[in-house]
């Protein structure tokens, strides 16, 4: 047995290499001629612990490759074996372990959770329920029981991790850092901002006392408690801590300043600069990101022009829509060279600079831009979506300022209306919103039958926000 799993590994990292040396080809045709083989066993009648053990390979092999439709028909294959063999079997537990992984990977909860329960139960009758051996498929079965909503039961399950790797390791051990960051994030997800902060608090202490105060994985650890305390409404807090955790990870060199996690903390950060009043900063780290971004990508990267959006919205926060227009205008350049006219991606940009010609009382060009956002949108997202949405709703505001019909306005309004009601349900605040526009324009026409259903439904929803808003 030891044989066949070296035999085993030896073909799961041959398929690794080809890949990774871009042979893709060359890897799919020996997943395929193994596959072939085993199929042929399998049909005359060897359904054991070794055929599926290569089956285990092959499918982990195409999920690596990416080919998920065929993992699954792999699987099935795998499943009517596995049901049929003894736990006692060698390999076993590996094989189960997985096939709960992959199942995961599927979204195929159910199942993952069926074959997650049996290799606990095959684990904890071999070497009791405290052992180290347990880790992996607890914290599998733990992240799946909470991607199907049970939090309850996966803090549980987190909190058994955490006992038993104490037991083994010691309440100080960095393998706690896993289970606790996955605790954490559950936190964060079920929005139970105190209960992360602690968790996230703990793992600074643990990479502190493991590693030193300037190792680049306590900057790492600085982050997740920064955003459990923006959670948990402690906004400055946060911003220091995130400062001091960019600072701790540039000096450690840790990863290179271009680097996406890097890149996307100073974004997150510049974002919590602007909400707590100090946009100055937060524009200043943008325009790092963006000679970031020149520098190692150049000006042609989507990254590039990501920070000029980003960095064109902070300038019209501040109401400085001169330099917002100018950084807009460099954004439609580059995109128009890179992508084209009239690609979905352009008429972001295009929008953004309608808004602000708007904003400049430069009506006509704003117009303009906006209708033909809301052409390349209409083609690319349908005349019903939320993006045509968005940009109808901008040109009401433009055309209702150049002295449009109301009824033409009052149109557009009304199907601004149904699509965020599609999108959003029909008591959500954007409704309200443009419900208030469309009484104002039924009002403003003289349509009072038209108007008073619509007006009451305005009154129900406002008192329903204003309740929300008290309690």
């Amino acid at each position: 047995m030891n044989d066949f799993e070296r035999q085993l590994q030896e073909l799961f990292n041959e398929v690794k290499s080809m890949i990774m040396m871009g042979n893709k080809n060359d890897a799919i045709d020996l997943l395929q001629a193994n596959y072939e083989a085993v199929n042929e066993q399998i049909n005359a009648g060897n359904k054991g612990i070794e055929e599926v053990a290569i089956l285990d390979i092959i499918a982990l092999g195409y999920m690596y490759i990416g080919d998920l439709k065929f993992v699954q028909s792999l699987l099935d294959m795998m499943s009517g074996i596995v049901d049929s063999l003894k736990d006692d079997e060698p390999l076993l537990d590996a094989i189960l372990l997985h096939m709960g992984s992959m199942y995961s990977t599927l979204e195929n909860y159910e199942k993952s959770m069926l074959v997650y329960q049996r290799v606990i139960n095959v684990l904890e009758s071999r070497y009791g329920k405290t052992s180290i051996l347990l880790v992996t498929s607890l914290l599998g079965m733990a992240k799946v029981l909470g991607s199907i909503g049970r939090a309850k039961k996966a803090v549980e399950i987190y909190h058994r991790v955490i006992t038993i790797l104490e037991l083994n390791r010691g309440t100080e051990s960095a393998d706690l850092v896993l289970p606790l960051f996955s605790l954490g994030s559950l936190f964060i997800k079920e929005g139970k901002a105190v209960d992360a902060e602690s968790v996230f608090s703990r793992i600074l202490k643990i990479y502190t006392k493991v590693y030193g105060e300037n190792d680049g994985r306590v900057g790492m650890a600085m982050c997740s408690l920064a955003h459990a305390k923006c959670a948990n409404g402690n906004a400055e807090e946060a911003v220091e801590l995130y400062k001091k955790a960019l600072r701790v990870i540039k000096d450690s060199n840790y990863m290179s300043l271009d680097d996406s996690i890097m890149e996307n903390m100073r974004i997150d950060l510049a974002e919590l600069l602007h909400i707590v009043g100090r946009g100055q900063e937060g524009r200043e780290l943008l325009e790092e990101c963006l000679l970031i971004t020149e520098k190692y990508k150049g000006k042609e990267h989507p990254s590039f022009v990501t920070h000029l959006l980003n960095l064109a919205a902070s300038y019209s926060r501040s109401k400085n829509f001169v330099e917002a227009e100018r950084l807009l205008r460099i954004c439609l350049d580059i995109m128009t060279k890179t992508v084209g006219p009239d690609d979905q991606s352009i008429s972001f940009p295009m929008l953004h600079l309608g808004v602000t010609l708007y904003h400049l009382n430069r009506d006509k060009e704003a117009e303009k831009l906006v209708l033909e956002a809301l052409y390349i949108r209409e083609i690319a997202f349908g005349k019903d979506s939320l993006p045509v949405g968005e940009a109808l709703d901008c040109l009401v505001s433009i055309q209702t300022r150049l002295g449009e019909d109301d009824t033409k306005l009052l149109e557009l309004l009304k199907r601004v209306l149904r699509i965020q009601e599609r999108e959003f349900g029909s008591e959500s605040e954007e409704v309200m919103l443009t419900l208030k526009k469309v009484v104002s324009y039924l009002d403003k026409l003289g349509r009072k039958e038209e108007k008073f259903p619509l007006q009451k439904r305005l009154s129900n929803l406002r008192m329903k926000y204003k309740q929300k808003v008290q309690y």
